[in-house]
């Protein structure tokens, strides 16, 4: 059974897909901490990416020999300045260790509470086809 067609499977792996790129960019944001002149970035809104009908980014198939990669139901996650980055030092960064650090405390939350959410569903799936719990 393909359950990554379910509506709910495929929203929790959208959301999770969503949150471990959230978690690159404040890696990102992080490593670049002492870097002059860079700027804090963040990911768009989760609905942004829901209702992004845009084209996922990557290669374009032109013709039918070419091989389709993965990314087929991958929606673009956009990745922007962040207009709520605290502080700005003088030397034009502006990457805050603690604010990062909680986004980072945050994404991790919400990709445990997503991730268990999949669980669930899995296991309501399960109990609803084989009886078995």
């Amino acid at each position: 059974m393909k359950l990554s067609g379910m509506s709910f499977f495929q929203m929790a792996s959208q959301r999770m897909r969503w949150l471990g790129a959230r978690q690159d960019v404040v890696a990102q944001n992080i490593a670049n901490a002492d870097t002059p002149g860079y700027k804090a970035r963040d990911v768009g809104a989760f609905s942004q990416m829901v209702n992004d009908t845009r084209s996922p980014a990557g290669l374009a198939v032109t013709n039918a020999g070419h091989i389709q990669g993965s990314s087929k139901s991958t929606a673009p996650v956009r990745v922007e300045e962040d207009a709520t980055a605290w502080e700005a030092g003088l030397d034009g960064n502006n990457v805050t260790l603690e604010q990062q650090t909680i986004k980072s405390a945050e994404v991790s939350e919400n990709y445990r509470l997503a991730a268990d959410l999949y669980r669930k569903g899995h296991d309501l799936v399960t109990l609803a086809v084989t009886g078995i719990r």
